[in-house]
């Protein structure tokens, strides 16, 4: 084990707190492995530590947070996300592997999830956008949050008006999903989409109505006026 990731991970738990611990658990409905921190000081530690790394080559730092990852803290999972998200200047397509190696892996709950896609895979995708394939071939995984990653890595995309029909391609393979958190996520993504692309949202939603889950649904109608989420609420 890195003296570096150790020293870390007692100055982790030398700031935890009981309160703030209990605290974070009520938002997970599975059980989620934490030191007990707020974000902002996982954050702060996080930052601090990775300017102590003397060799901040990307293989390094993603052995690194291999380490990070395996503890299965949800802390030490931020600052991989994090700590990967550093580098993302040395992405390679070849990156991906990874990437999801470790969601299959150690990836246990929404947090850890929406942290690490949101910014990494994000991050990688604007880089490589025929990489779009790979979030499409997770669409159809049998782990949940692999699943969930395949929505939740293209948010910020959305957001700014790119990916529209991987969005929905990857919306298709979702669907039907019966799981909660994947529902959820590709809702967010659909949402996200529907900043830039309200008309095709909306028609792609009410299209799509009589199967979507109405999680979902209402995930994917929520910034839009209350006369269109009375079409697309409507039997």
């Amino acid at each position: 084990m890195s003296i570096l990731v150790e020293a870390l991970r007692q100055e982790l738990i030398r700031n935890s707190d009981e309160t703030t611990k209990k605290s974070g658990e009520r938002f997970f409905k599975e059980p989620v492995a934490t030191h007990g921190l707020k974000l902002a000081v996982v954050e702060r530690l996080g930052k601090l530590y990775f300017e102590k790394i003397p060799d901040k080559s990307k293989s390094n730092i993603f052995a690194l947070c291999e380490e990070l990852w395996k503890s299965g803290f949800i802390e030490e999972s931020f600052v991989a996300c994090n700590w990967s998200y550093y580098v993302r200047k040395e992405y390679v397509p070849s990156d991906f592997t990874i990437f999801e190696n470790w969601i299959n892996s150690y990836v246990s709950n929404w947090a850890s999830c929406d942290t690490f896609c949101n910014h990494t895979v994000g991050s990688a995708i604007d880089m490589y956008p025929e990489k779009t394939d790979v979030l499409k071939k997770w669409a159809g995984s049998g782990n949940r949050w692999m699943r969930r990653a395949s929505a939740v890595s293209l948010i910020i995309p959305a957001r700014e008006g790119r990916f529209l029909k991987e969005i929905f391609e990857i919306s298709d393979i979702l669907l039907s999903d019966k799981e909660d958190m994947v529902q959820k996520g590709y809702g967010w993504m659909l949402k996200a989409a529907s900043k830039p692309f309200q008309k095709e949202v909306f028609d792609y939603v009410v299209r799509n109505k009589a199967v979507m889950p109405r999680g979902a649904l209402r995930y994917a109608i929520e910034k839009m006026p209350k006369e269109l989420k009375v079409i697309a609420m409507s039997k």
